[in-house]
This record gives structure tokens, sequence and C-alpha cells, in this order.
């Protein structure tokens, strides 16, 4: 791939991935609360970002690539399939504005274990123990994902995985200065605003591929 197809195809799709991943990832829940509260004590900060990142990702590939499989076995299956992600995109999106409606705030976790295999099994358990984490990554990230050309599948997950190392990194390395944006009700308001806006417009491209035949 050229410079010139690299701009055309690869990035866009890059970014795609990108920004559907961020949407699902930022959202005051239980696994944020907890890096947050790492992030604060400086307490294995490192591995506990590491897990959730290799978490989103390895399943992010697989959910691509059994989506992929699954589209590959007939094209009804792959306009339901893009109908369903569209129609839980726009879902999702709606539920972030109307969530925007009214205040809330993400405050670090209470409590936690003082050894690195404390730290990671909390994180597992926030992490693998939520069925939202594989709705989105397996499921959402995996359906859109595989609606990409085949050549282009490893760009959307790397940008979806860029989402998770970005996000991940911040909420844990940056925990001091982030807190108190965190805090602000405000602040997620806007947040909410801006991922639902995102996760319509994301909506509206799958609608070609579940139109296509038709």
């Amino acid at each position: 791939m050229n410079s010139t197809d690299f701009v055309a195809h690869a990035v866009p799709v890059y970014v795609q991935g990108l920004t559907l991943s961020l949407g699902l990832i930022v959202a005051i829940g239980a696994q944020n609360a907890f890096v947050l509260r790492q992030g604060l004590r400086r307490e294995h900060v490192l591995g506990v970002v590491l897990f959730c990142v290799l978490a989103d990702v390895v399943m992010m590939g697989t959910g691509v690539a059994g989506m992929a499989q699954a589209l590959s076995a007939s094209a009804a299956v792959a306009r339901a399939l893009a109908l369903a992600g569209g129609a839980f995109l726009a879902v999702y999106g709606a539920r972030a504005l109307l969530r925007a409606r009214h205040a809330g705030a993400l405050q670090a976790a209470a409590g936690g274990a003082a050894t690195l295999r404390g730290a990671l099994a909390q994180a597992a358990a926030f992490t693998l123990l939520n069925p939202h984490f594989y709705l989105d990554t397996v499921l959402l990230i995996g359906n859109v994902g595989a609606q990409q050309p085949a050549g282009l599948r490893g760009w959307f997950v790397a940008g979806a995985g860029s989402g998770s190392v970005i996000w991940f990194t911040l909420l844990g390395f940056g925990a001091r200065w982030l807190a108190p944006w965190f805090a602000r009700p405000r602040a997620w308001q806007w947040l909410d605003v801006l991922t639902g806006a995102t996760m319509c417009v994301l909506a509206v491209t799958l609608l070609p591929h579940a139109l296509h035949g038709l």
C-alpha cells in the first residue's frame, strides 16, 4: 500500500476504530473508577493499564475475526449484522444524549489490594465479569470491524486498540491531573453529547452495508 492509498483507505478505517473504541470505553463505570483509583494511589498502575489494554485488544481482534467469518457465511447474515450493529449504535448514541441531561461524576473506587497480584485480580474482575465488556468488544466492535474490507480490518483493530491505549494510559498515569475534571458533572455532560453524536454518525455508516443487495 503506497502513501496515497494509505491516506485514502487505511487512515479513515483506523480513525473509525479509534472513535468507536473511545466512544464505548469513556464512561462512568467500575473499571474506569478502579483504574482512576490505582492512578491516584500510584499503585501498580502500569500492570493494571496493560491488563485492561490487552484484554480489550485480544477481545476486539477475536470479535472482528469471528464476525468476519460469520459475514462470509451469507449476504443475509452480513446485512442482518450490519443492521443490528447500526441499531445498537443508534440506541447507544441516543442514550448518551439523554444521559447528558443528568449530572454525573466519576469517583475513584474505594478499597483495593496493595500487591500486584491483588490489583490484577481486581482489574480482571471489573473487566471480565462485566457483560458489557463482551458486548462492546466482541459483538459491537467486532461487527463494525468485520464490515471493513479484509485488507483493512487490521487497521480497524489497531485504531480500536489505540483508543484503549490512550484512554487507560490517561486515566492511570494522568489520574492526579484528570481527577478534578472527572469530578465535574458538566464535563461528563459534554462528553456524553460528543459520544452520542459520534455513535449516531457511526450508525449511519453501517446503513450501506445493511441495505446492500436489497
